[in-house]
């Protein structure tokens, strides 16, 4: 089959042939049809991303979505001809989607929504995943809460808006200027980070309360203000990108908690990789009745242009999710 292989940390891809790999137990053999691109991608090509351990050799791409080719031995789940999508590999020593097949766990694997094409379905993954078990396995996000979301417009951050608009919270996004209208068409009310500060926004849209969950998928100083913006008592903060070091005195001080979520451990571990398959099927639910949509750069690349699909969220000029196609899709 077809591949790109990575064979020194910040080089270019090598486009050449490899085995097919074959289904062993527990696996599904997929034929992949598209494969989305995250930032992770770039740190792992990069060698900055020592938390991802992918020895070289390598080929990348964590998400992929495609159609069942063959199933091994205990696997019941999917048959031949499902269209199915999942975050699978590219990680951990794990063979990753910009390939022609990838032989994958069956539990990380999920029936793609019948309405959203392959494409759509590759820029999923890995940011519902990440969206879910922050506003959903941490905080519980649900009815009636006023819910933060920190670069709504982002990756993760625009799926986490209609996460929680689909949990029936009232969801509020931080942004730039420029992404007002999306943030507005996603349903949230949005946030001029650059010329709202944290006691503004919390004044205004709380009284002064705070939010009930406010997630940050930024990191950094942002992490920080989400301390302060957290509601009294009973608000809680979820960080994707909680790996620096932060003063806890204003979380402490408000009487709030805060939770963690490091996405990549059911790949790393073995262990949980079930609750990622459940966690696509709510996606596939969600986008089936209408209230899930992945944003999608409107540029098409192949496993020939790979590299300009990098190039194009190093240089930030993607409008929405990129995504490689790997067939016809």
């Amino acid at each position: 089959m077809h591949a790109l292989v990575l064979e020194g940390f910040g080089s270019p891809f090598r486009r050449t042939d490899v085995a097919r790999p074959v289904a062993g137990r527990g696996q599904v053999l997929v034929r992949i049809k598209a494969s989305g691109v995250n930032p992770l991608d770039l740190k792992i090509r990069a060698g900055q991303a020592a938390h991802a351990r992918m020895p070289l050799p390598a080929v990348l791409g964590i998400d992929l979505a495609g159609v069942v080719e063959a199933v091994g031995p205990d696997v019941d789940s999917f048959k031949p001809g499902d269209e199915v999508y999942g975050m699978t590999g590219g990680v951990g020593g794990l063979q990753g989607s910009l390939a022609e097949f990838a032989a994958v766990d069956a539990d990380l694997l999920a029936i793609k929504p019948a309405n959203l094409t392959f494409r759509e379905a590759a820029a999923l993954p890995l940011v519902f995943i990440t969206a879910w078990e922050g506003l959903v396995d941490r905080a519980n996000v649900r009815t009636g809460q006023k819910v933060l979301i920190h670069g709504g417009a982002g990756g993760v951050g625009h799926v986490a808006v209609q996460l929680a608009r689909a949990r029936r919270a009232e969801v509020f996004a931080t942004g730039s200027a420029d992404k007002r209208e999306l943030l507005s068409k996603l349903g949230a009310t949005a946030i001029d980070y650059a010329t709202s500060s944290v006691e503004d926004y919390v004044a205004a849209h709380t009284d002064g309360e705070g939010f009930d969950v406010v997630y940050d998928t930024v990191g950094g100083a942002v992490l920080d203000a989400s301390f302060h913006a957290v509601r009294r008592y009973h608000g809680h903060v979820v960080s994707c990108l909680g790996w620096g070091t932060h003063a806890l005195a204003p979380l402490s001080f408000r009487g709030a908690t805060y939770s963690g979520v490091f996405t990549l451990l059911p790949l790393l571990t073995g262990k949980g990789r079930a609750h990622h398959g459940g966690i696509l099927r709510q996606a596939s639910r969600l986008a089936e009745a209408g209230a899930l949509r992945p944003l999608l750069d409107p540029r098409r690349f192949t496993l020939g242009t790979a590299h300009d699909a990098h190039e194009a969220i190093a240089a930030r000029s993607a409008t929405g999710r990129v995504v490689i196609d790997i067939a016809t899709c």
